[in-house]
């Protein structure tokens, strides 16, 4: 980690260090749908060759995915999301969520996710406390790490 986001206090810049990017959150979002070689990637997302390179080498370093040989064995590569990388699962749902509900037109479709055993669509994510109630923005607060200095 190199960055001033990377060496933050904050867990959300340090995660927007290594997922920030439009083209690391679609790739993700590819890998989340069942995508692993460059070429899927690349037909899926219609970015330049050199820029998805890039993304995909900094989610292999960060650990997020890993390159291997393509388990069909052919000699192509392919990309998997590892443990760390499949923990961003809530995230690319909670983006699919906020989409659904702030880039669409009332009847407009748009993708979701289901189930794949039941078929059922997932339920809405949502914070709640021991008792059930709803967890909102306005009852939370940070908890800034000891001796904490503001950048």
């Amino acid at each position: 980690m190199s960055s001033q986001l990377a060496r933050s206090t904050c867990p959300v810049s340090r995660t927007v260090d290594i997922v920030g990017d439009k083209w690391t959150l679609m790739i993700l979002r590819d890998a989340f749908e069942g995508l692993s070689r460059f070429s899927e990637f690349q037909r899926s997302l219609g970015v330049a060759k050199n820029i998805l390179s890039g993304r995909l080498r900094h989610l292999v370093e960060t650990g997020v995915m890993e390159s291997r040989p393509d388990a069909g064995g052919s000699s192509y590569r392919e990309y998997v999301l590892t443990p760390k990388g499949e923990k961003l699962f809530h995230l690319i749902v909670a983006l699919r969520e906020w989409g659904a509900d702030n880039t669409f037109t009332d009847g407009e479709p748009c993708t979701s996710y289901v189930d794949s055993r039941t078929g059922v669509p997932l339920p809405r994510l949502q914070y709640q406390s021991p008792d059930g109630d709803e967890i909102r923005p306005e009852h939370t607060r940070p908890v800034r790490p000891a001796g904490w200095v503001a950048p």
